[in-house]
């Protein structure tokens, strides 16, 4: 047995989340926050048989994209006016970032 934890971004969730108990497997959901850009996430856990693998990996291939995202960030140093400088830097983001975990013991109570 496998758990698969995929984080995605909120976009894709609802979307995701209805693709994947459509294909009957169980889905818990969890809010969480990226650390780079602060967005909000979902993470999603994924508990399955080893055969169900690739396919949970299709469908989260199929409905988490890549976006770039444009993040603010400092620039070395102070303008004339004593104002710290800022640019701009994109940033891919989305997809879905996993994790399969064997799972050595489940127990439904």
């Amino acid at each position: 047995m496998k758990l698969i934890i995929a984080i995605v971004q909120n976009r894709d969730a609802d979307i995701t989340v209805k693709a994947l108990t459509n294909a009957c497997y169980v889905v818990t959901r969890l809010s969480s926050v990226g650390g780079f850009l602060h967005e909000r996430n979902t993470t999603l856990f994924i508990g399955v048989d080893d055969a169900q693998v690739d396919a949970i990996l299709g469908i989260l291939r199929k409905h988490c994209h890549r976006r770039i995202r444009s993040k603010v960030v400092p620039l070395a140093g102070i303008d004339s006016a004593g104002i710290e400088r800022h640019g701009y830097i994109e940033v891919e983001v989305g997809g879905a970032t996993v994790f399969v975990l064997n799972v050595e013991h489940f127990e439904q109570i």
